[in-house]
């Protein structure tokens, strides 16, 4: 592949140590070059070497791809009406996504291949370049597979989600047999990640008991873990991804004292999803305390059919700083730096030599744009291959 010089680069977030000012590397002035999908040089736009080609941004900021490291998008059907229905005043539960399982069961991998493509291609237009996707909507052990299937078709950060929720044909107890005697064997190799839905509050997902036998079983078995925790209520699930060594443990919105302790002690990510309280009219997370304590926050959009159909991490980022009492620096650096961390990723989510050649532009100067001008198109991904 040829070397590609990026310049004309209004401001840089590069996310490196000691590469640039404040919270983010900035950098002034810059250019970077590409090669063979690697940062090759950053460095002064006056000094940058020669290329086989240019990319002139005309003053734009440039900054790493968004790294959404919570998605859903292996999915077929409509929620539309349950959306309204929550404007309205009714509670989420979880127990729409029985609607979804129903329609993604019926629908061949043709047409949920062609979803998914529109989702990514919708997500790249908006600046992500790294993402991940759960399985979730099957609830089989054929279904989970096929989904996983399909995902590994457009990224490497794939999640077995098959403790999402208990699907209508079977109770807690038998489903709870299904996923530890066959869908976690049978799932092993197909996917890097095991992730299950921790939420006491919820008639239709699992209890502490339950989820911490999901993720031991799945550990066993080779997977790194995830965890949905704390969405609807407070519960064990943040305390139990830290105990288990859980790379992120995500939405995070009811917390205690020893909720923010334990993460703040160890190494799991608070993984945070604003997009999912717009969507349901519940409380955000209090993100200024997780920061304050310590703790490494992410952002992602939870793309989803029933709690945040959004493929807009900009938009995550302004609701961010809106809501969650996030500096502008601290909501770019959680939607990049940060959600490579909870993925295990040092190369992407900077712009530093070695890293991914993923780079972000804004049609603005500065990543201040980013929630000064929520809802406008200002992100898109770089082509430099």
């Amino acid at each position: 592949m040829s070397a590609v010089l990026v310049t004309g680069i209004g401001e840089l977030v590069t996310n490196g140590p000691g590469q640039g000012d404040g919270l983010l590397g900035l950098r002034h002035g810059a250019a970077v070059v590409c090669e063979d999908g690697r940062v090759r040089w950053v460095g002064s736009a006056t000094e940058a070497p020669a290329a086989d080609r240019v990319v002139d941004v005309g003053g734009r900021a440039v900054l790493p791809g968004f790294v959404d490291a919570h998605t859903h998008l292996v999915f077929a059907g409509d929620r539309a009406a349950e959306f309204a229905a929550r404007m309205a005043g009714e509670r989420y539960d979880g127990g729409g996504i029985a609607s979804t399982v129903a329609a993604t069961r019926a629908s061949d991998d043709d047409t949920l291949r062609a979803l998914l493509a529109d989702r990514i291609a919708e997500l790249r237009s908006q600046g992500t370049t790294t993402v991940e996707i759960k399985s979730g909507y099957g609830l089989t052990t054929a279904d989970e597979l096929r989904a996983l299937r399909l995902a590994a078709e457009v990224t490497t950060e794939t999640t077995f989600l098959g403790a999402h929720v208990v699907p209508p044909d079977h109770d807690h107890d038998s489903y709870l047999r299904l996923v530890l005697g066959e869908m976690i064997p049978a799932c092993a190799g197909a996917a890097r990640w095991l992730d299950v839905f921790c939420e006491p509050a919820s008639a239709h997902a699992f209890d502490g008991d339950q989820s911490r036998a999901v993720l031991e079983a799945g550990r066993d078995a080779g997977f790194a873990l995830r965890v949905h925790g704390n969405q609807l209520g407070p519960g064990p699930g943040v305390r139990l991804a830290v105990e288990l060594g859980a790379a992120s443990v995500d939405h995070c919105t009811f917390l205690d004292d020893a909720d923010v302790d334990a993460l703040a002690a160890g190494d799991t990510v608070a993984t945070l999803l604003p997009g999912v309280e717009f969507a349901t009219r519940s409380p955000y997370p209090d993100a200024r305390r997780l920061l304050d304590a310590g703790v490494t926050v992410a952002l992602a959009t939870d793309c989803n059919p029933g709690t945040c159909y959004t493929t807009s991490m900009p938009l995550i980022i302004a609701l961010a700083v809106r809501e969650m009492g996030m500096t502008p620096a601290e909501a770019v650096r959680a939607a990049t730096a940060g959600a490579a961390r909870s993925l295990w990723r040092d190369d992407v989510g900077s712009i530093t030599v070695g890293s991914r050649a993923d780079l972000a532009v804004l049609d603005a100067p500065s990543h201040l744009h980013l929630a000064y001008r929520p809802g406008v198109p200002l992100a898109r991904a770089l082509d430099v291959g």
